[in-house]
């Protein structure tokens, strides 16, 4: 009996560690998502044009989210916000941070076909906007539907008002998507099941930032590749 009970008490020890381990592999699997469609729309013909990609601060991508799933009051899509280094933003791309976006709009309700959606992040009202709470697009940041391809190279100017621009990819099609009466906010469960610790957005995104995890490698990889200086 009492080898039991011993038995019993070390493995109900355990499962906090087992549901630590999964949640972690979770949030682990969302990064490698992001950073596999990160890559795929980077070498899409008609992508992101490099003249915003430069001058963004942070980026936000949020892989394969079920549209219909927005329907039902409740669900979300989850990915990730990646920022430049140092205090101006001008550095290297650095350690991620989890996010959720939360679909108000009857506007997802387009099909129930996976969308990935990317955020550029374009001054630091923006980023501070959504470090600090939950933030609803077009209230509480300006956002626009970004433009895609070279031909919108001449026009960079006019979406420099906007501190978020927002774009969609579904089917194997990419454009920008007006995604007003959305929010954006940290995932702070999903923070502290990657990071080992209760860590904030802006802890992790402002400093002392946390070690990068090797599931985020491909995306900060892609993004030091494609623009791996912030220009002015």
């Amino acid at each position: 009996m009492k080898k039991l009970i011993t038995i019993t008490f070390v493995f109900l020890l355990g499962i906090p560690a087992l549901f630590a381990a999964d949640n972690r592999q979770k949030e682990e699997d969302r990064l490698n998502d992001a950073g596999l469609a990160m890559k795929e729309i980077l070498n899409t013909p008609e992508n992101i044009p490099r003249e915003l990609l430069d001058k963004a601060k942070c980026i936000v991508v949020v892989p394969s989210v079920l549209k219909a799933a927005f329907i039902v009051g409740g669900s979300y899509g989850r990915g990730t916000m990646v920022c430049r280094s140092g205090k101006d933003f001008s550095g290297s791309w650095g350690s991620p941070a989890m996010y959720a976006l939360e679909g108000a709009s009857v506007g997802f309700q387009l099909g129930g076909e996976a969308t990935d959606f990317v955020f550029l992040i374009m001054n630091e009202r923006g980023v501070d906007s959504l470090l600090n709470s939950k933030v609803k697009l077009g209230a509480d940041a300006s956002i626009a539907a970004g433009p895609v391809g070279r031909a919108a190279a001449a026009d960079t100017d006019a979406y420099m008002r906007s501190e978020i621009l927002s774009y969609s990819r579904s089917r194997g099609l990419f454009a920008g998507i007006s995604l007003e009466g959305s929010t954006l906010r940290p995932d702070d469960d999903g923070n502290e099941a990657l990071y080992g610790r209760r860590l904030s957005a802006r802890t992790i995104i402002r400093g002392p930032s946390p070690t990068p995890p090797e599931a985020a490698r491909n995306l900060i990889s892609n993004l030091d590749a494609a623009s791996p200086h912030l220009k002015a």
